[in-house]
């Protein structure tokens, strides 16, 4: 090798060098901006923001079922509201999904003991015939049963499925509930069913109020009728199964899909100082089921986020990055507004500095989890000591999700958290009529508010990022 190649050659190492270790030089916070997100968690703890503004959507607009008028209201509220609130940026990105509507449901308990049974029917289920259907049950244990389950018992009858639910301070056992819905669904309707019930993805045992729910159908010409019973009504469902004759239910749901709707995302921003085009994302979504008036799910994730992002626009200075609050379209009928979201922004995705969305109630946030690059650990060690005085535990065993539907974000390579409220007594309320303002305690969601500023600031402010790049994140787990 001639003396030249030989430089040139140990020039490139050198480059090669110094690039690999600026990109492992270490996330930190600086000590100015760590002693700012303290008083803004302060601050943020006695403010009613979040609340005054889930008092307004669910008063003034209420439930907001995709596609419908209330959705439209919803929109056109937030809009409203997020000028009101002096955000640099208001706009909205459409987002398409099919129109399903809920026009009247109606059940009874035909033979051998003839009495109604209080149900709802799922999201994409499909109508009865003009005057109802009445068909024998055939009940399972669980969704395992209904697998292993010979077609020929199946078909042409109502097959209902129980799947218990516990309360739980994270809510795991919503995992079974949930798959019972979507999946059991779609496996009857497989097996030549005749309609599907099952008992409600619910933890509220002494109320006759059945929780709603999307079911797995894509194609509504494969759908079949599809219901939850409220538990009081499964239990008595299953006492009359276990009287061994033959058990007749009569539905008669109005109810299926009429079509494409165009929604949107709404989202609003507070505009950086030092890098305006690298963005902390946070959100919630902003339609509801339309038994109750969204209240916990998901007002007041929206709440939560616009509240943190007012907060931080109200401080002395300007955070060197944005924030984004995304008020998301039709997460309840299948993510539609955080997948397009994630497919309109995936070439952005080393933008996104760190985001995470609120769609687990308003229950105290406990735990805080993350997933971003290795050297950016001992950043997110500096918000956990900020938050940890008021009640958030550092699970660094844990991948952050993102939420919901900024899940999608973090599945095209955003870093993302977790940020994990209490949900014991969530799925009491979760997709029921009593989805209701009255269910939030306003501490709670301003300790909600005052972990999301904090975060979102501290974000904004450091030296460094978390690790956001295309696909930086497939396999950490936090999305299967």
């Amino acid at each position: 090798m001639r003396p030249t190649f030989r430089l040139h050659a140990l020039a490139a190492c050198l480059a090669l060098a110094f690039s690999a270790h600026a990109a492992d030089k270490a996330t930190t916070i600086p000590a100015k901006a760590v002693a700012a997100a303290t008083a803004l968690r302060d601050r943020a703890m006695k403010d009613d923001t979040g609340y005054e503004f889930v008092t307004g959507l669910t008063t003034e607009v209420g439930p907001r079922l995709a596609g419908s008028p209330g959705d439209a209201r919803g929109v056109a509220w937030t809009v409203s509201k997020f000028k009101a609130m002096g955000f640099d940026k208001v706009y909205t990105e459409k987002v398409s999904y099919p129109l399903w509507e809920r026009r009247s449901e109606h059940a009874e308990i035909v033979s051998p003991f003839p009495q109604p049974l209080a149900l709802t029917a799922l999201g994409y289920s499909a109508g009865t015939p003009k005057g109802g259907l009445a068909a024998q049950v055939v009940g399972f244990d669980d969704l395992d049963a209904l697998k292993k389950a010979d077609p020929a018992t199946v078909k042409g009858k109502i097959v209902y499925v129980s799947t218990h639910m516990h309360r739980q301070k994270d809510g795991h056992d919503y995992r079974d509930g949930s798959a019972t819905r979507t999946a059991g669904a779609v496996i009857a309707a497989k097996m030549g069913a005749a309609a599907y019930l099952l008992r409600s993805a619910g933890t509220d045992p002494h109320s006759r109020t059945p929780h709603t729910g999307v079911t797995g159908f894509q194609d509504p010409k494969e759908a079949i009728p599809a219901a939850a019973l409220s538990l009081p009504d499964a239990d008595q469902l299953e006492r009359i199964l276990k009287e061994g004759k033959p058990v007749t239910v009569k539905l008669d749901l109005d109810v299926g899909v009429v079509g494409t709707y165009e929604g949107s995302n709404v989202i609003a921003e507070v505009t950086g100082a030092k890098h305006p085009d690298q963005v902390v994302a946070i959100g919630g979504h902003l339609d509801s089921w339309d038994l109750g008036t969204g209240a916990i799910d998901d007002g007041a994730g929206v709440a939560i986020a616009a509240a943190a992002a007012k907060l931080i626009k109200d401080m002395p200075q300007r955070p060197d990055r944005s924030i984004r609050v995304i008020a998301f379209a039709n997460e309840e009928m299948g993510l539609w507004g955080g997948r397009a979201y994630a497919e309109a922004h995936a070439g952005e995705v080393s933008r996104f500095q760190l985001g995470t969305e609120s769609d687990f109630g308003a229950g105290r946030i406990w735990r805080m989890s993350a997933s971003v690059k290795p050297s950016a650990r001992g950043a997110i060690e500096q918000i956990a000591k900020v938050i940890e005085p008021i009640g958030v535990a550092y699970d660094a065993t844990k991948p952050g999700g993102g939420g919901s539907d900024l899940s999608q974000m973090h599945a095209k390579g955003m870093a993302a958290l977790s940020l994990t409220q209490d949900g014991t007594d969530y799925f009491d309320y979760h997709h029921n009529a009593n989805d209701t303002l009255d269910k939030i305690d306003p501490k709670a969601l301003a300790q909600n508010v005052a972990v999301y500023a904090t975060f979102a600031y501290m974000a904004a402010q450091a030296d460094g990022d978390f690790g956001s790049a295309p696909d930086a994140f497939k396999n950490d787990g936090a999305h299967d």
